[in-house]
């Protein structure tokens, strides 16, 4: 994704056929390293083809895809079923629970979402 991201920029900046070098400097600039050989592949896969063409593509694909969360918030009540008879259970099990999950979510941080473009 960053590799298209410096692509993108690099178009959008002048450059009517970015080369890796291009895209090295744009990804430098902000301190990550460059791959060539993914560089190389992004490139290749984008050359000759109309980048806003290829945007307005990308808008028709994701139109389609739910972001409503509204499958999380199905999937709550099922999940919380299980959870509230093991509470009845033991008083103990939903405070561990929690717990971990608190702890899951410190270690991840914003890290987590961000190595989704890796």
């Amino acid at each position: 994704m960053r590799y298209v991201a410096a692509y993108l920029l690099a178009v959008f900046g002048g450059k009517r056929e970015p080369a890796v070098a291009d895209i090295e400097k744009i990804l430098g600039s902000v301190g990550i390293e460059c791959d060539k050989t993914k560089a190389t592949l992004a490139i290749s896969q984008l050359k000759g083809k109309n980048v806003e063409q290829l945007i307005e593509q990308g808008k028709e694909k994701l139109s389609s895809v739910p972001a409503g969360g509204g499958a999380a918030a199905a999937a709550a009540p099922a999940a919380a079923a299980p959870a509230a008879a093991a509470a009845a259970g033991k008083k103990e099990a939903p405070k561990k629970e929690e717990k971990k999950k608190e702890e899951s979510d410190e270690e991840g941080g914003e890290e987590g979402i961000f190595g989704l473009f890796d």
